[in-house]
C-alpha cells in the first residue's frame, strides 16, 4: 500500500499546478495599499496646490490652480499639437539613451576586461564624467547648430557617463577566483563572458540603464528649453513668452507623467531581466 505523504493528512494545502509555491502572500492585497497611498499622494499635492493658488500669496496669472491646470491638460490632450510636442520629446530621448547606452556597454565592457585601458583611462573618465551636460549646450550648438543632432549631444553626454562607470565597476566586481575555476576547467573567453562575467555585471547594467534613462529625459527638456529644437521644452517656452500660465503648468504636468512613464518602465524591465536576482525576488511579485 502506498503511504500517504505527513503533510497532506496534516491538511496542507498542496500549491495549485502552474502557481509558484513560494509567492510571498497577501501580495495583492500590498499592491491595493502601494496604489491606494500614490493615488492620496496624487490628491494631496493636488490638494495642497489648489490651496495656495487661491491663497493668494502668487497671482493666478502667474500660479493658476490645479483645477485649471488639469482642464488645461485635459484640454490640450483632445490636440494634435500636444501629442505632436511630446512624440518630438519622446524620439530625441529614445534616440540619446540608445546612443549613449549602447556606447558605454562597448568601451565599458572593452575598458573593463583589460587592465591596462581600465588603468589608463581611469583619470580621463574622472575628469569629464562630473563635467554638467548642460555645460556643453554651446559646443553642441557650435557643432551642430539649432538642431536635433544639437541636442542628441547633450542628451548622450551625461547618460553614457553612467552607464559606463556601472558596466566597468560591474566587471571589476566578478570573483577572482571564480575566474581562475574557469579557467582552469578550459573555459573560453566567449564561455567565461557569457557565464560569468554576464551575470556579475548585469545588475550594474540594470541600475545604469535606469539612472540613465531617467537623466536622458532631464536633459532632452532641458536641451528643448535652451537649444530650441521641437518638443515639449520649447513648447514650454512658447508659452512662457505669451504668456499662457496655465498652458505652461499642463506642460509640466506632462514633463512628470513621462518621468513616471520612464520609471515603471525601466523597473519593469529590471524585474525581467533580474527576475532571479536576490534584490528583485526579496521584492516579490509587483
Amino acid at each position: 500500500m502506498t503511504a500517504v505523504p505527513a503533510a497532506a493528512t496534516a491538511g496542507t494545502a498542496v500549491p495549485a499546478p502552474g502557481r509558484p509555491a513560494g509567492r510571498p502572500p497577501r501580495t495583492r492585497s500590498r499592491r491595493r495599499r502601494k496604489a491606494l497611498l500614490g493615488f492620496l499622494g496624487v490628491l494631496g499635492f493636488g490638494a495642497t496646490w489648489e490651496l495656495f493658488a487661491r491663497s493668494g500669496v502668487v497671482k493666478q496669472e502667474y500660479l493658476p490652480t490645479f483645477t485649471t491646470t488639469v482642464g488645461r491638460l485635459v484640454t490640450e490632450l483632445g490636440t494634435t499639437k500636444l501629442w505632436s510636442v511630446v512624440g518630438d520629446t519622446v524620439l530625441t530621448w529614445a534616440i540619446g539613451l540608445a546612443l549613449s547606452v549602447s556606447a558605454a556597454l562597448v568601451l565599458g565592457t572593452v575598458i573593463g576586461l583589460v587592465p591596462f585601458l581600465r588603468r589608463a583611462t581611469h583619470t580621463t573618465v574622472e575628469f569629464l564624467r562630473p563635467i554638467p551636460s548642460v555645460a556643453i549646450i554651446p559646443l553642441a550648438v557650435l557643432l551642430a547648430g539649432l538642431s536635433r543632432e544639437a541636442a542628441l549631444i547633450v542628451v548622450v553626454y551625461a547618460p553614457f557617463w553612467q552607464v559606463l562607470i556601472q558596466v566597468m565597476y560591474g566587471i571589476a566586481d566578478v570573483d577572482t577566483v571564480a575566474q581562475d575555476t574557469a579557467r582552469s576547467f578550459g573555459l573560453g573567453r566567449w564561455h567565461r563572458l557569457r557565464h560569468l562575467v554576464l551575470p556579475t555585471a548585469l545588475p550594474y547594467v540594470i541600475t545604469g540603464f535606469r539612472l540613465a534613462a531617467s537623466i536622458a529625459l532631464v536633459l532632452t527638456i532641458t536641451a528643448e528649453l535652451v537649444i530650441g529644437n521641437p518638443g515639449i521644452g520649447l513648447q514650454i517656452n512658447l508659452y512662457r513668452s505669451a504668456p499662457d500660465a496655465p498652458g505652461l503648468y499642463a506642460l509640466v504636468l506632462v514633463t512628470g507623467l513621462l518621468g513616471l512613464l520612464v520609471n515603471l518602465g525601466t523597473r519593469a524591465i529590471e524585474r525581467r531581466v533580474l527576475h532571479w536576482h536576490p534584490s528583485v525576488r526579496r521584492e516579490g511579485p509587483q
